[in-house]
């Protein structure tokens, strides 16, 4: 896809709870991971900034920012808004025999507006409306070719439900649970002339579980699981140089699999059945025997998983840790994250720590340090004082 920038956790709570963040307590941070679950938000308004040096492995100058935050509108409904910046660094920009042609400094982000509304007691509902630039070769001319910034527009929808009288054993506990489907919107080309890129159309679920075992400490455990809604590449038929074949038309011959130059609509439908497969013979005119259950297979094995526990101590500090993993065939992401936060009266601050799992990961040693703000706590410190 295009943007993939837009799927990166963009705050150190989420960061350190395994990238998942669907059905957890909302904060200023719920715009990316459910917009509606800014409407059970406990405070009328807050803030939160984050920064995350990227693929620190590879290059240092590459970092995300993100500034997020909500004001509650009335009982049941509350706006929120944030900004997402993706820099890409410094780079020198060469030609195909090695001839510069300048340094360029890519970058991409996008400016979110989110509004949610409780439907109910414990269920409410939220929509947010995005703004895709994405920056990512400064308009030069490639082969002849001019290029542009790629630009669109996109929307989440979402769900989210809470029930804080639950009982288990002795404990009081909570259950919450979400979905949201992100970055539903238009193609984006980066040309006048080439196909078109699917935005990072994507599907979060999940629930959580929180356990009060007295005054001062809770723990909660979560599982989340992430599926892309964008067409999955076929396998196209190809001769004894690599070349793909085509047919009188001029369209790629597919072995097995589906055509994925479709609809935005089509290509979400479509991605929970249009897997490939395994390949078992193919015949001359390049039509391919699938393995039976290899295409169920494939498109479970295109789903990845989130896992995380949260403990806090007198809701003052918390510690968190959770895991993130991704079939070796479908990207390999497979990751440890650990981090901590604490509240004080009008301040909170988290941290995260990614831990790859394989030797030259790039995204080992990830760092994100959140900073949150907010004003109904410095409101009454104000007239306190």
């Amino acid at each position: 896809t295009a943007v993939p920038f837009l799927l990166i956790s963009p705050d150190s709570r989420g960061g350190a709870l395994g990238d998942a963040g669907v059905s957890t307590t909302p904060d200023a941070n719920s715009i990316h991971w459910n917009p509606a679950k800014l409407a059970f938000v406990e405070k009328n308004s807050g803030v939160s900034l984050t920064y995350s040096p990227w693929l620190r492995n590879l290059v240092g100058d590459i970092s995300l920012s993100y500034l997020s935050g909500y004001y509650r509108l009335n009982r049941i409904s509350t706006l929120g808004a944030s900004l997402r910046y993706f820099s890409l660094g410094e780079i020198n920009f060469t030609d195909k025999n090695n001839q510069s042609l300048g340094v360029y400094k890519p970058n991409e982000w996008a400016f979110d507006v989110a509004y949610s509304m409780q439907l109910s007691r414990n269920f409410s509902f939220g929509i947010a409306l995005r703004y895709i630039h994405s920056d990512l070769t400064s308009g030069i001319t490639v082969d002849g070719t001019d290029t542009r910034p790629g630009r669109s527009v996109a929307a989440d929808v979402s769900g989210y439900y809470q029930n804080n009288d639950m009982q288990i054993g002795d404990y009081d506990a909570s259950f919450r649970a979400g979905i949201n489907i992100s970055n539903i919107g238009a193609k984006m080309s980066y040309t006048d002339n080439a196909n078109n890129d699917f935005l990072p159309t994507n599907l979060r679920i999940g629930p959580s579980l929180t356990l009060d075992f007295d005054d001062y400490n809770a723990i909660t455990f979560m599982v989340e699981a992430n599926k892309l809604l964008v067409p999955t590449p076929p396998i196209y038929y190809t001769d004894e140089t690599g070349t793909i074949v085509r047919d009188p038309n001029g369209d790629p011959v597919i072995v097995a699999g589906r055509d994925p130059n479709v609809s935005v609509a089509s290509g979400m439908f479509g991605s929970f059945t249009d897997a490939p497969g395994i390949v078992t013979d193919i015949d001359a005119a390049g039509k391919g025997t699938v393995k039976d259950g290899s295409v169920l297979t494939e498109e479970l094995s295109e789903i990845s998983y989130s896992t995380g526990v949260e403990y806090w101590y007198d809701n003052q500090l918390a510690v968190r840790m959770g895991y993130f993993y991704e079939h070796p065939l479908k990207g390999n992401r497979q990751y440890m994250t650990v981090g901590f936060g604490f509240k004080l009266s009008v301040f909170a601050f988290d941290a995260s720590y990614l831990i790859g799992n394989a030797q030259q990961n790039p995204l080992a040693n990830t760092f994100r340090f959140t900073l949150k703000f907010n004003f109904e706590d410095f409101s009454n410190q104000s007239e306190e004082e």
